[in-house]
């Protein structure tokens, strides 16, 4: 049965998609089963993925309403998008629509672990790219979720929401989910160049070490991960040899080792 994972962060710019994409690649690098969630309408991990959102009839906001309603779900060869041995349900803007009608149903927290629940025994691993909010849709996600990864961009304004997210995190366990954990906390986007970024990171270090994991594995800020997103691939497919490509396999690495122990 797959782990379900949610990448979570109410901040904007701070690597979700990214991570979720290159985790995702770097996991069936590994040898693993991996589907990606576009929980988000903006569908900036569909477009990663080089998915025209124009171009395809059923995405997750499809079947988000069908599941709120009651109707059946069309087979999954019909919304699952594969590419290079990894699987994507994409997203488009109506996903906002569903957001609004989320806040009118009934259980509604629950409706997209009613969708995952059975594609668990097709994969190790279920990844949820959830929006820059922590609105309905980022609760259905973390409702779904076995655990969560929390990124973090070591920018002041990037940082000042963590705690408010754990809170989230927190009561959502408590009053939904009670299975759901926090995997880890991964530094993304980091310039060890500047003195800002090792201040900070040593803020989240003494703050949350021995509360909540803090990756060893920190992603540095380069070019190649926006010419990668233009070019619809993972870092380390795009240049095998970029610092942040390596840096995204040995975090896959680290969290299976986590795993193990």
């Amino acid at each position: 049965m797959a782990e379900i994972i949610t990448i979570a962060n109410q901040k904007g710019g701070v690597a979700k998609t990214t991570t979720t994409l290159n985790l995702g690649y770097s996991l069936v690098q590994l040898g693993k089963k991996v589907l990606m969630i576009d929980f988000d309408g903006q569908a900036n991990l569909t477009t990663c993925f080089g998915v025209d959102v124009n171009s395809i009839e059923t995405n997750i906001a499809n079947i988000m309403t069908l599941q709120m309603e009651d109707e059946n779900l069309p087979d999954k060869s019909e919304y699952i998008v594969s590419k290079n041995g990894l699987d994507l349900i994409p997203s488009s803007i109506l996903l906002t629509v569903v957001d609004a009608n989320l806040k009118l149903e009934m259980g509604s927290e629950r409706i997209l672990y009613e969708i995952l629940e059975p594609l668990q025994e097709d994969y190790d691993y279920i990844l949820i790219d959830t929006s820059p909010s922590l609105g309905s849709l980022t609760i259905n996600a973390l409702s779904a979720a076995d655990s969560v990864i929390i990124t973090v961009n070591p920018q002041l304004l990037a940082m000042m929401g963590l705690n408010y997210l754990l809170k989230t995190i927190s009561k959502i366990k408590k009053r939904i989910n009670p299975r759901l954990g926090i995997k880890g906390i991964l530094l993304t986007m980091c310039d060890t160049r500047t003195n800002l970024t090792k201040v900070l990171s040593d803020q989240v270090s003494e703050a949350y070490d021995g509360k909540v994991k803090i990756f060893d594995t920190q992603i540095p800020t380069t070019v190649k991960v926006g010419e990668s997103i233009y070019y619809s691939q993972a870092i380390s497919e795009y240049s095998p040899s970029s610092t942040a490509g390596l840096a995204y396999q040995e975090f896959a690495k680290e969290m299976l080792d986590s795993e193990i122990r």
